[in-house]
């Protein structure tokens, strides 16, 4: 029997594996998505029953991803594993909120930032919850279910196209979405969060800094969170200048810094990973 004959088999079982997958999974954890958006609208005016709210459901959609990884595909849901979680979120979070601030401070030093007071601390309780929900939630859905179903088949540069594209240009359904955010989106946090993944192969870092930037956008420094509604923050600031620089209504994952800066460590932090051997060519050439 030749190889080719020998190959074919597995392939196809794979990629009946990666549809099922995302289906029922990715179905499952949307799902779940949904519910929590709908926490973010209800309670809006009930932070702590938010906040709590976002806990449980992320915490019940990582018992769904742990689960489905142990019983249905019967292995070891190394992408969760606890060693080094706390380290790498922690992390994450801290790259996150440090991006974000400097496309900030540039802001500021260009006149196109200014602040004129402080809002009581209360105002950062909503971004907490959206933080939660678009960390967990997004992270787990689109580095854990779309990238890595795709890589499993197709390699890691066809996974981390697909998780970049589709991440991006679903932020079009936000109110104030526009074509050439979703683009940048799909640029600089599509490759970032899929590169941090593939550097450690656990997606606790993706969590991190898809938290730590929400969190700040919104609850620190009053910015529109992708075109989503225009929330303040704990400060009071006036961001006026042009769009290429400050983002506009999209907020600024479509200023350029932002562009600059998320790719250079994106493009950082997949170099870190195609060096440790992390980065996986297609099935058929393995």
């Amino acid at each position: 029997m030749s190889e080719q004959h020998v190959h074919h088999p597995r392939i196809w079982r794979e990629v009946m594996q990666a549809v099922i997958r995302l289906l029922v999974l990715g179905g499952g954890l949307i799902y779940f998505m949904g519910r929590a958006e709908a926490g973010l609208n209800h309670f809006h005016n009930q932070p702590f029953v938010n906040i709590a709210l976002q806990i449980a459901l992320a915490l019940a959609a990582i018992g769904i991803y742990a689960a489905y990884g142990r019983l249905i595909e019967r292995r070891h849901v190394s992408e969760l594993s606890a060693g080094g979680s706390g380290r790498e979120w922690s992390l994450g979070v801290l790259t996150g909120m440090g991006i974000y601030t400097a496309c900030v401070v540039v802001l500021i030093l260009m006149g196109y930032y200014k602040v004129e007071g402080l809002n009581p601390i209360a105002f950062v309780l909503p971004a907490m919850a959206l933080a939660i929900k678009s960390g967990v939630f997004e992270e787990l859905i689109f580095r854990g279910v779309l990238h890595q179903s795709v890589e499993n088949v197709l390699g890691s540069l066809a996974g981390t196209l697909a998780a970049s594209f589709v991440f991006g240009f679903l932020h079009l359904l936000n109110p104030a979405a526009t074509i050439i955010g979703a683009i940048y989106i799909s640029i600089e946090a599509g490759l970032l969060l899929s590169a941090a993944y593939m550097v450690t192969r656990r997606i606790w870092s993706c969590i991190g800094f898809h938290m730590g930037w929400n969190f700040v956008q919104e609850g620190i420094y009053s910015g529109v969170v992708s075109g989503g509604p225009d929330e303040p923050g704990f400060l009071k600031a006036t961001i006026e200048g042009p769009v290429l620089f400050t983002g506009g209504s999209f907020g600024m994952e479509q200023s350029v810094f932002a562009l600059l800066f998320c790719t250079t460590t994106g493009l950082i932090l997949l170099r870190t990973a195609i060096r440790r051997g992390h980065f996986i060519a297609p099935l058929w050439k393995r």
